[in-house]
């Protein structure tokens, strides 16, 4: 195991029918890094990042995060530690339309028991971070695709959470306003010394990370970027 992994997968695989979608995948992530993994379409990557996330059962081997196994858990425990540990960005948002931009915000806080009062004042502030203070009263359908990404990063990131999976984060954004999502988003947790594993297939967005692996096939194919 890599000093100082907060994530360590070992002999990671997963089927979905015949289709091998994962083939014996070993990965360290270290805490507080920015891991981007790349590959094509088909690849396994989002596969990958579902099982380190506890989304997904892997078929054999194990993941462990901050020491605790978390292929062990039942569905009910995995979703704990989802909502305490984790924080998810997705490539559309999957902001709920019919709340406004504080509330979709506030969610996580709320279904983790959190007060109405410090839910709705932590995600005013989380907002705020994401320079979308006076949005907190907009709907998702009055937000430019930007503005409504940066929401969905404000409520992944309102927890305080130990690890961000972000798949495909800026994949429905133009180059400018992906750029400035981007940006936005990893100077939060490098500010915060949050982990995070970033799912692209852009290399201007794999860039922006401190270590890369590419998928291929089910499994780890390369490595490169900063070396513990």
């Amino acid at each position: 195991m890599t000093e100082n992994a907060i994530i360590t997968a070992r002999g990671l695989r997963k089927s979905f029918g015949p289709t091998e979608a994962l083939r014996g995948v070993d990965l360290d992530v270290r805490r507080g890094e920015v891991l981007a993994v790349m590959g094509p379409s088909g690849s396994g990557k989002s596969t990958l990042l579902h099982c380190l996330a506890g989304v997904v059962v892997p078929d054999e081997g194990t993941v462990r995060v901050a020491g605790r196994d978390v292929t062990a858990l039942d569905e009910a425990a995995r979703s704990r530690l989802r909502l305490a540990e984790f924080g998810f960005v997705f490539q559309f948002g999957q902001l709920l339309p019919e709340l406004t931009a504080a509330d979709n915000v506030a969610l996580p806080l709320l279904l983790a028991g959190t007060p109405r009062g410090r839910a709705r004042t932590a995600a005013h502030a989380a907002l705020a971070r994401l320079d979308l203070a006076g949005a907190e009263r907009r709907y998702p359908t009055e937000l430019s695709g930007g503005q409504a990404q940066r929401v969905a990063i404000a409520r992944a990131l309102v927890t305080r959470p130990k690890v961000l999976f972000a798949d495909e984060p800026t994949g429905s954004l133009d180059s400018l306003a992906a750029e400035h999502v981007l940006t936005a988003m990893l100077d939060l947790v490098r500010e915060d010394g949050t982990t995070v594993v970033l799912i692209t297939h852009d290399p201007r967005t794999a860039a922006h990370a401190d270590r890369e692996v590419i998928v291929r096939d089910g499994r780890i194919g390369a490595s490169s970027g900063m070396v513990a």
